[in-house]
């Protein structure tokens, strides 16, 4: 197996084009798991931890571009007022051992329904920009995943950042696990609120071949929601989200949860996470 270290993303995009089989690593917290298992034998390694053009994040305008290489526990420290659904999903995320390694970029590249940043990504609208030696392209995280595992990548491209959209309201994440901590997620739930167009974005977890937006709840929200007077939420309200939460889940039966346990369980975050975020636009969080 070869190991490359470039050290600036020209070189690593180079490098990707002469070796299109090799796979990338930033905190390898998913792809040593694989090689340890002997589940995966690459050709060749790409180790990005050098290349610090990926290892930075900045703000521009409304958007926060978020590099690929930067880790959790950095999303966690610096970014919980502009990025707070992402903040609360990086913070379930394993161990401080892996908060400290693993990157929403990995997160994005391993493509896993389960993946913690995805629900979040997806709620808030975010896009991913990926790059080649050919050019450089965004995709809506919705386009992004293709099905387990699977992703619009292609071959000589690289994963070079996420431009997730500064939170305009109240933000939340939630999943279901065995535990606390250093689980898979047997699903997950994102939410946004957005007072200035007067909508809502979603993503699922782990209850489809890809993460999932509830478009059914998002339009029954924006259309029952009195925005303007922050009145409270109806309790019929929050339970119908709920349950067009649940629905728009397309769960399998597996070692962590049955399909029926999945919707149940999102119906419940669902409302949960709806009255928890409408809490705080209430009060003018």
């Amino acid at each position: 197996m070869d190991f490359l270290r470039p050290t600036t993303l020209a070189e690593a995009l180079r490098a990707k084009a002469e070796h299109p089989g090799a796979v990338p690593i930033a905190g390898g917290t998913d792809v040593m798991v694989e090689l340890n298992f002997d589940k995966r034998h690459p050709d060749a390694l790409l180790d990005l931890n050098a290349v610090t053009e990926l290892s930075t994040w900045e703000r521009q305008g409304d958007v926060i571009r978020l590099g690929a290489c930067v880790p959790y526990a950095t999303i966690i420290a610096e970014l919980g007022d502009e990025l707070p659904g992402l903040a609360m999903a990086s913070r379930t995320v394993g161990s401080p051992q892996i908060r400290n390694r693993g990157t929403v970029g990995g997160n994005l590249g391993a493509a896993s329904p389960a993946g913690d940043a995805h629900p979040p990504l997806l709620a808030c609208g975010a896009e991913i920009e990926l790059a080649s030696e050919r050019g450089t392209r965004t995709v809506p995280a919705a386009e992004f995943f293709t099905g387990p595992k699977r992703s619009v990548l292609a071959d000589d491209e690289l994963i070079v950042a996420a431009r997730v959209p500064v939170a305009t309201g109240p933000q939340q994440f939630a999943k279901v696990g065995t535990r606390n901590a250093m689980v898979i997620a047997v699903c997950s739930f994102g939410l946004a609120l957005h007072p200035d167009t007067k909508t809502v974005g979603t993503g699922i977890g782990s209850a489809g071949p890809t993460p999932l937006r509830a478009t059914d709840a998002q339009d029954y929200l924006q259309e029952e929601a009195d925005w303007d007077s922050r009145d409270p939420l109806p309790d019929a309200v929050l339970r119908r989200f709920g349950e067009l939460v649940g629905q728009a889940a397309r769960p399998i039966d597996d070692v962590r949860g049955t399909a029926a346990y999945r919707r149940h369980a999102l119906g419940v975050l669902g409302r949960r996470t709806l009255a928890w975020a409408w809490a705080m636009y209430q009060a003018g969080s």
